[in-house]
């Protein structure tokens, strides 16, 4: 079937980076926009826009196409993108959905599904079970959806309880689904991810590897392709074990296969059914267009020959947030400069625009493609010295001291990056030993590694206590109370959670900051506090 107009179900970058794809192909494209996002950036790059009552109402999405005369629907990632019932709600009222099958939707985005269904075609998957079968440490996990949200380290039996209560409340608020699981966690794994596309007709390829390991808050903050840790060999039998999930789901469209690697072991971490946010390296290293092969996919196409890799490609994600702690932040972005030459910008706000807190706060994704990864990571530095973000609290003095960083230089990344090495802290004199340290190497002695603040353990005391002073507790970024966890006259202890701020679906508990007493709460559950407003107030 042709498509002749596309409604893209979501909002920001990602929406107009396939209004973008549209233009191209000659498809005309309708934006949808909820009632407190009239105006916003992706509005500014489609032909038309439809207002809805909220991006999560699959009728609502529906309802717009037919008004609009859309003939297709994509779901971009995110809100309805993994959501089988929205797959089935769009083609039973006749229009084109461009994503997978309801039914691969359903069986890949339910993580106990596709576990079983990963162990059936031979692909190694994690212990998960009941904490008394799996040991501690162990990770709790939404079993609808990703993107880090749902999910709970848990390394102490004790800390069970809260951390699956917590990881329900999250989910349901991101996937409408409060269901979790327990699996085995381990500790300083890579996360390596194959990019897959499937057709109608049974194929199903492997566009090469990402490598994502670096990750705060259980999210990612910068891609490569290919990965530094992967050989010809193992890189085949990782895209061999994506493939054959695939073609086991009958996978349809664009989708991701993410893996846990430790050492040359390899484990099925979940599927993501969707477009990813970092497939722009991926476009740069294979010159395939991703979404629009997601269009020709979803008009009945068959899929193109193998692709051809060719150079490094590395992504960052610009976000509205603090570069330390990586709690979100809202603002009006007074000033805005992004580089326009030598680098792919992805941007999701203009000059102008407010950043607020409903919503993913990504400023923009800047990706660069060298003919090696030294070239990639160079290019990638220049363009972040050249960037300006003014108005609000940004992630770009991270992003600058990221790549910048030896063990980031020398491809020595795991998940545990960002605990060994404390953002903005100074670069160390010795990696530790490993396969890759060779270019590093000098002879003195190793630093101890530093740990960042924990968001659990973050106080945001207005002063601490010396003499019976009291302190008052400050919100660390704008968002909504909802859980209030003290009342006056309570003695905490140190590291008490106190109360709980959600922000872009995400959880961050405040917490005492030393033993005390509650003098006053100035909060209750339900109510939107802007950043440094004043929680509790404790006495010593």
């Amino acid at each position: 079937m042709e498509i002749r107009k596309l409604l893209v179900a979501n909002r920001g970058e990602i929406a107009a980076r396939i209004f973008r794809a549209c233009r191209e192909a000659a498809i005309g494209t309708v934006a949808v926009a909820a009632p407190d996002d009239r105006g916003a950036f992706h509005t500014r790059h489609a032909d038309e826009t439809v207002e809805i009552q909220g991006y999560l109402d699959s009728g609502e999405h529906v309802r717009a196409a037919k008004a609009s005369g859309a003939d297709a629907i994509h779901p971009g990632y995110g809100f309805l993108a993994e959501n089988a019932g929205f797959a089935e709600a769009v083609e039973a009222a006749g229009l084109v959905f461009v994503g997978p099958t309801p039914d691969a939707l359903r069986q890949g985005g339910d993580k106990l599904e596709a576990k079983r269904i990963a162990a059936e075609a031979g692909v190694p998957t994690l212990p998960a079970g009941e904490p008394g079968d799996i040991g501690f440490p162990l990770v709790v996990k939404a079993a609808a959806g990703g993107g880090g949200r749902g999910m709970r380290v848990v390394r102490d039996p004790a800390q069970l309880e809260d951390a699956i209560a917590a990881a329900r409340r999250e989910a349901k608020a991101a996937f409408g689904d409060d269901r979790v699981y327990c699996e085995r966690f381990v500790e300083r794994p890579r996360h390596v991810e194959i990019q897959i596309l499937g057709d109608e007709h049974g194929t199903v390829l492997s566009l090469g590897e990402r490598e994502c390991s670096i990750q705060r808050r259980h999210q990612k903050v910068l891609e490569e392709s290919p990965s530094p840790a992967l050989d010809r060999e193992l890189r085949a039998r990782m895209s061999d074990a994506a493939v054959a999930f695939g073609r086991a789901l009958g996978y349809r469209s664009a989708g991701t296969v993410e893996f846990m690697l430790d050492g040359r072991d390899f484990y099925l971490l979940e599927l993501n059914g969707r477009i990813q946010v970092e497939h722009p390296v991926t476009e740069l290293v294979t010159g395939i267009d991703i979404v629009q092969e997601q269009l020709r996919v979803a008009a009945g196409e068959r899929l193109l020959a193998e692709p051809q890799f060719d150079g490094h490609a590395i992504e960052v994600r610009l976000y509205a947030e603090d570069p330390r702690t990586f709690l979100p932040q809202a603002g009006r972005v007074e000033r805005l400069r992004l580089p326009t030459t030598g680098i792919r910008v992805d941007a999701g706000v203009d000059e102008g625009d407010e950043v607020g807190v409903a919503y993913d706060p990504m400023i923009a994704k800047l990706i660069a493609h060298g003919p090696t990864r030294d070239e990639a990571l160079l290019r990638l530095q220049d363009a972040l010295a050249e960037t300006v973000v003014e108005g609000l609290t940004t992630n770009l003095p991270f992003l600058r001291w990221l790549v910048a960083h030896p063990a980031v230089r020398a491809g020595r990344t795991t998940t545990a990056f960002l605990s060994e090495y404390a953002p903005l802290s100074a670069p160390p004199v010795r990696l530790p030993s490993g396969p890759w340290d060779g270019a590093w190497r000098m002879n003195l002695p190793a630093p101890a590694p530093h740990t960042p603040p924990d968001v659990d353990e973050l106080s945001h005391a207005a002063s601490g206590p010396s003499g019976g002073v009291q302190s008052a507790l400050t919100a660390p970024m704008p968002g909504t109370v909802i859980k209030v966890l003290a009342a006056p006259g309570d003695h905490v202890e140190p590291h008490q959670t106190l109360l709980v701020l959600e922000a872009m679906k995400m959880e961050t508990p405040v917490a005492s900051p030393y033993a005390g007493t509650v003098k006053a709460v100035h909060v209750a559950e339900g109510d939107r506090v802007a950043g440094g407003a004043v929680l509790v107030e404790l006495d010593e």
